[in-house]
């Protein structure tokens, strides 16, 4: 069954997690909904993409009505597609919410077991992991491009919550809609790093389609790392989305010849929510 439910047609929540966790919103945007011209139309939320800026403050704001977490309480990064995680506190609240400058610099990852903050991070194909501790309270997303899941950045994350205390077996994780094995193309050089990063893995989530080139499902590599890392099998979801599939949904840099927007993860705790 599909993790990612839509609502409005502008935003997709993960709502299995949310109807059972009371105070958690986590979900993705589309590209509907919003104020931008094409390229970008229509719900743009990148600021980097040259976008007119202000139509990306709309859009944000049109997203954080929908899921009741205001702009200033978003923590936003300068993605950089490493495996660099922040914990996010109550002082980067707003950071990077509405213009890009201030945003938390180097960091593909936040987490955060603090309530009134809404973690977020921009994604046109690449692979956005969610992550809850339910029982303590602790929320993360990630942000898995090639390189980033090369660089561990799904096993990053475990291995920050093991130092706050928390067992992978405490860990649930839902891998978000992103580009598929069939739209996702690779070189040899990348596949090299693949390589290198699941030796010890037998079955390999790529297939070889023509002499150097090969079909990566990163959503599947992403599940295989956080397997290794200790996260029971039970305890992961996928979405079957496509963003380079379902064009009517979705932004895909690799569709779109790189010249379009970009779609929001993000999860949080609401005020209130109990610990």
């Amino acid at each position: 069954m599909e993790p990612f439910i839509s609502k409005e047609g502008t935003v997709f929540v993960l709502e299995q997690w949310m109807e059972k966790f009371p105070g958690l919103v986590a979900g993705f945007s589309s590209k509907n909904g919003g104020v931008s011209q094409s390229p970008f139309m229509s719900l743009n939320t990148g600021y980097h993409v040259g976008d007119d800026q202000g139509s990306v403050v709309k859009n944000r704001e049109i997203i954080a009505n929908i899921v009741g977490f205001p702009l200033e309480s978003w923590v936003c990064a300068e993605q950089t597609h490493g495996a660099n995680i922040v914990k996010a506190a109550r002082s980067h609240m707003g950071k990077g919410a509405d213009e890009y400058t201030s945003s938390v610099k180097d960091t593909d990852g936040f987490y955060t077991n603090e309530t009134g903050l809404l973690l977020s991070l921009c994604f046109a194909d690449c692979v956005p992991i969610y992550f809850i501790a339910p029982e303590f309270k602790m929320a993360g997303v990630a942000h898995a491009g090639w390189k980033g899941t090369v660089s561990g950045i799904g096993p990053e994350m475990v291995k920050a919550w093991k130092a706050e205390g928390i067992k992978p077996s405490d860990i649930l994780a839902a891998i978000g809609p992103s580009i598929c094995e069939k739209c996702y193309i690779v070189d040899d050089y990348v596949l090299s790093f693949v390589k290198k990063r699941l030796e010890h893995v037998e079955k390999k989530p790529y297939n070889q389609i023509s002499t150097g080139q090969y079909g990566l499902d990163l959503k599947e590599m992403n599940r295989q790392l956080l397997l290794e890392s200790g996260i029971p099998e039970k305890n992961i979801t996928i979405s079957n989305y496509c963003s380079s599939c379902d064009s009517g949904s979705f932004f895909s840099h690799r569709r779109d010849l790189g010249k379009t927007g970009r779609m929001v993860g993000f999860i949080g705790w609401r005020e209130g929510a109990k610990k």
